[in-house]
């Protein structure tokens, strides 16, 4: 696959949004981070590093491995996340904007848990990392059931045990925990949560009528599948159907209106590839 240039200005983005988060939240208010991050902010706060600095000599090793597990497009995404996550924290730093919220951490603990959370959530989405521990999670999440999301939270509870150990009060450790935990479910919820439609299985005796006008006025394909009732025994077709969120309510007039004693499961579909989804009609990318 080719590298798309989408894909790069995107990561470019969420590594602003990123850094911008590290510098204003984590750095002015001696918060700590997880994984690689966290580390450079150890750094910096023990011994002044510049985590600009730090990040790019810490992922040297990594990027070896990503090379070999991650794959071309995948590696180039991370040289250019990782390397434009240095950039801005190098610029952050030296323009840097006061945001007066000293004296309400919990607020710092949330703004900082949202500015990383959707910055990495947005490198992750369009293929790339910031390297480290992003890797491994990308990594663990690849090969296991286990969520990018999740993977990054435990690298991160032992960075910052590590960070308490180290350079942080006990007050900082908690709310660097509220920060971490809330940008695992940020980057969990870009990405998974971006791509949320819905999926209906319908049982009903018309079920041939309501696949044929769900297609007919939705332009939705239907999948006919053969089920049983368990005590019944009696065998009848079940509909399966996916739809964007906001055409639920229409598909269940629909069916209500060709049958209103249908049985109907309306359930979270979370990533969606496919015809009218991710390819149109002339099975083309859609927003190539």
């Amino acid at each position: 696959m080719r590298i798309r240039v989408k894909n790069i200005i995107f990561i470019l983005v969420g590594a602003a949004i990123f850094s911008f988060g590290l510098v204003h939240f984590n750095m002015q208010h001696n918060l700590g981070e997880g994984g690689f991050t966290g580390i450079t902010l150890l750094f910096y706060f023990l011994w002044h590093i510049d985590p600009a600095i730090t990040n790019l000599i810490l992922n040297i090793p990594v990027f070896l491995i990503g090379w070999k597990i991650l794959g071309r497009n995948a590696f180039i995404y991370t040289l250019v996340g990782t390397f434009s996550v240095s950039l801005f924290l190098w610029i952050f730093q030296i323009y840097q904007i006061p945001i007066g919220l000293e004296n309400d951490m919990t607020l710092v603990a949330l703004f900082a848990g949202v500015f990383i959370g959707v910055g990495l959530g947005i490198i992750f989405r369009f293929g790339g990392t910031t390297g480290g521990v992003d890797i491994i999670a990308r990594i663990i999440n690849k090969y296991t059931s286990w969520s990018i999301g999740r993977a990054m939270f435990a690298f991160d509870f032992l960075v910052i045990v590590t960070s308490i150990l180290t350079f942080l009060e006990l007050s900082e450790g908690m709310y660097t925990l509220v920060a971490v935990f809330i940008g695992a479910k940020v980057i969990d919820f870009i990405q998974e949560g971006a791509y949320a439609a819905k999926g209906a299985f319908v049982i009903s005796d018309q079920s041939e009528e309501i696949a044929n006008q769900i297609m007919k006025k939705m332009d939705r394909g239907v999948t006919v599948l053969n089920g049983e009732g368990s005590f019944s025994k009696e065998k009848r077709n079940v509909l399966y159907c996916v739809v964007a969120r906001n055409e639920v309510p229409r598909m269940k007039s629909i069916i209500t209106q060709t049958d209103p004693f249908a049985f109907v499961s309306v359930t979270t579909v979370h990533e969606v590839m496919g015809e009218g989804f991710t390819l149109d009609e002339n099975k083309r990318p859609l927003n190539e």
